[in-house]
């Protein structure tokens, strides 16, 4: 039995429309609600518990306008409140965590030496923390924040070539490039900046997403209960954010359909 019933979606800010891109490229019959917590941004400097709050009040607000499953677009969000929203809620909720796995994998059995760029929350939390004992034997991880990569985002600073090529010098000169084999972007602000790290770094370095992983996910998902969409169901994206800013509308707009930043 399909479901019409809407997506929910929601970030810290204007990242998790990244993962609304790849929502939209991959299950286009979807509709989708997203909602970006600008006003509260960034999570990844708050503490667990202040992401928590935040997090269920977004989700009580999705349950209450009907929505079918809830896609956490948000690695810090996930970290600190994923466990606790499942124990709340019956609809399938969908974390996100930064791709390791498929960065270690990448190298079919041989050490690999893998930059994990994500928030400061992200990093610190224990999900973090079990997620890299289970490579950190057998691969060589780098922890490295990143934190105003969000508000570069955020503040409609992309564009500036710049300011995010000094920034990114400033997170990544610290290390030799050319013996990195992958860099992970643990945070979907991270994802618009991906010409940007091919600019950075050897062409031999993998740049690696969870993006697309959690839609697959999400449609395993949704296939197993019966809601997908039907397929001559016409999809869309609403925009909603905390901050009611005409600006903050009009990135979010922006960013949804960019192009070659994405």
């Amino acid at each position: 039995m399909a479901s019409t019933a809407p997506v929910g979606v929601f970030d810290s800010g204007l990242g998790g429309i990244s993962v609304v891109r790849q929502l939209r490229a991959d299950l286009p019959h979807e509709r989708v609600l997203y909602f970006g917590d600008s006003a509260n941004a960034p999570y990844g400097t708050k503490t667990p518990e202040q992401v928590r709050e935040l997090s269920f009040r977004i989700v009580e607000d999705f349950v209450r306008r009907g929505i079918k499953a809830v896609v956490i677009a948000c690695n810090t969000a996930t970290s600190a409140a994923v466990n606790d929203l499942r124990e709340q809620y019956s609809i399938p909720i969908i974390g996100m965590e930064p791709a390791l796995k498929v960065a270690c994998d990448a190298g079919h059995g041989t050490r690999q030496r893998v930059i994990v760029a994500a928030t400061p929350l992200t990093l610190r939390e224990r999900k973090f923390a079990a997620l890299m004992d289970r490579f950190k034997a057998e691969h060589t991880i780098f922890k490295q924040p990143c934190p105003d990569l969000v508000e570069i985002v955020e503040s409609g600073r992309l564009d500036d070539h710049d300011l995010v090529m000094r920034t990114l010098h400033g997170y990544f000169d610290q290390y030799d490039l050319d013996s990195i084999d992958s860099v992970v972007l643990g945070c979907t602000h991270f994802v618009f900046y991906r010409d940007y790290f091919r600019e950075l770094l050897p062409d031999s370095t993998a740049i690696i997403d969870g993006n697309e992983g959690t839609i697959r996910h999400l449609d395993v998902v949704l296939e197993s209960l019966g809601e997908q969409a039907p397929e001559d169901a016409e999809g869309g994206v609403e925009l909603r954010n905390s901050d009611p800013s005409p600006r903050i509308a009009e990135l979010s707009r922006a960013l949804l359909t960019a192009g070659s930043r994405a």
